[in-house]
């Protein structure tokens, strides 16, 4: 449990020096409290009350750090355990599973497929982030597959392998690219144990209860090793998700550090439906990683889609940069349609105006990534609004017209916009399904 602003006041040297900005260290031991401020502004506190608050300070699920480059992630740091009371943080890492019992050929096709697994929606790009190469042959091939790895793309690794001597030469190949070992158990925990703390890499730990899992990462972190991550095997989907959802609750709930740290799921059906469906569900409670096997393009464009939904932060909807977008070939006297910059609303009306083909321009207005309607009850997609954002984008040097094509569920501002910016004001469709046919008629 978190300490409250009596309990730091307790640790702290009671001076009331004001060296941290504060008048006493009772407001100091407050602000602790809030986290908004370092523990560093008091110059005279203990070690060992220095040790206790950055301890408390920790996130309840440890920020692991995956991959290099433009493509590291990092996974955890979760501090709540429903969306709705503040927000996910950190992506699930989704990730594919490859066979070194693949010949190079397969191998090299298979990366890059999922190398192609790269989609945009909604304004955002959606991306796959590791790549795991599970043992099954030798030790030279387990490493000859790894070397095609590397030279073929440069996302997160992940080793499979239960071969000790081979496990640590790929890691000694790999080491720059900072792998994902899978897995310790009990019964190879310190040979993983000493893999992982030799080449500083991150650890998976397995087990099949949770109360083992705990002894395990005790004797782990013991070693100084950190960066653990959780996983309790191959269960059915509601055995899994009990024990995510469980080892996140003792995080979060119980302050559970032995538990604190992200967890990792693998799914393995030969049915591509399901694994999706299982796969979305542990991105869902609360899986830190997901490995599928199947590289079917729907399945890939299905998860990363799930996964964006759930970690949208809530309080703050999605949004395009407000500001007159070129559809097309446009000309001067090429119609000019205006939304908000919410951006669904936003990407809805361009969906239409492409499917009519002819070329436009979409004034995006800023409502705080508030829909159509949303926007006008708040005063925020109004005629004044609308008026002044035709300005400032400079739309009439750009459009050789003063025709400006409204939302039909914003009928009733048209007077008034016209009056606020002096253009004609023409009222479209309600509903942008309605956009082609009314583009198609429109003189």
């Amino acid at each position: 449990m978190a300490l409250s602003g009596l309990d730091i006041y307790k640790l702290l040297p009671k001076t009331n020096c004001r060296q941290c900005g504060l008048a006493t260290c009772l407001a100091f031991a407050m602000q602790l409290a809030k986290k908004t401020l370092p523990i560093e502004k008091c110059p005279f506190i203990s070690a060992q009350a220095r040790e206790i608050l950055e301890s408390q300070a920790l996130p309840p699920v440890k920020p692991v750090i995956l991959g290099t480059g433009e493509r590291k992630f990092e996974i955890g740091n979760e501090t709540v355990m429903f969306r709705h009371e503040e927000k996910f943080r950190n992506p699930t890492g989704v990730g594919f599973i490859l066979e070194d019992s693949l010949s190079d050929s397969q191998l090299k096709e298979q990366v890059g497929r999922i190398n192609e697994f790269k989609f945009e929606r909604v304004g955002q790009t959606l991306e796959v982030n590791l790549v795991a190469l599970r043992q099954n042959k030798d030790a030279s091939r387990f490493l000859q597959a790894l070397k095609l790895l590397l030279e073929n793309t440069d996302l997160g690794i992940i080793l499979i392998s239960e071969d000790m001597a081979g496990l640590k030469q790929a890691a000694a190949l790999s080491q720059g690219r900072k792998p994902l070992l899978y897995s310790a158990r009990k019964e190879n925990l310190a040979p993983m144990g000493e893999i992982a703390k030799e080449f500083q890499l991150p650890l998976v730990v397995t087990a099949q209860d949770i109360d083992s899992l705990s002894e395990l990462t005790k004797e782990l972190a013991a070693q100084g090793i950190k960066e653990l991550i959780l996983d309790t095997g191959k269960k059915s989907i509601a055995d899994k998700l009990w024990d995510l959802t469980q080892i996140r609750r003792q995080a979060l709930k119980k302050t559970n550090r032995a538990l604190g740290y992200p967890a990792l799921a693998i799914v393995e059906r030969n049915d591509a439906y399901e694994e999706a469906m299982e796969a979305t569900a542990y991105i869902a409670k609360y899986a830190g990683i997901v490995l599928i096997k199947g590289l079917a393009t729907w399945e890939a464009l299905s998860i990363l889609t799930l996964r964006q939904n759930i970690y949208t932060d809530p309080q703050k909807p999605l949004q395009i940069d407000p500001k007159l977008y070129p559809i097309g070939k446009v000309a001067a006297n090429a119609p000019l349609l205006v939304t908000t910059n919410f951006s669904l609303s936003y990407y809805t009306v361009l969906g239409e105006v492409e499917a009519s083909k002819i070329p436009a321009y979409i004034l995006s207005v800023d409502t705080q990534g508030m829909s159509v309607l949303t926007a006008w009850a708040a005063e925020k997609f109004n005629a004044e609004v609308i008026a002044k954002a035709l300005k400032s984008f400079a739309v009439q040097e750009t459009v050789g017209h003063k025709n400006l094509i409204i939302p039909g569920y914003l009928a009733m501002i048209s007077g008034d916009l016209e009056d606020a910016s002096g253009f004609k004001i023409i009222v479209g469709p309600k509903e942008a399904a309605g956009i082609p046919a009314f583009l198609k008629n429109l003189n």
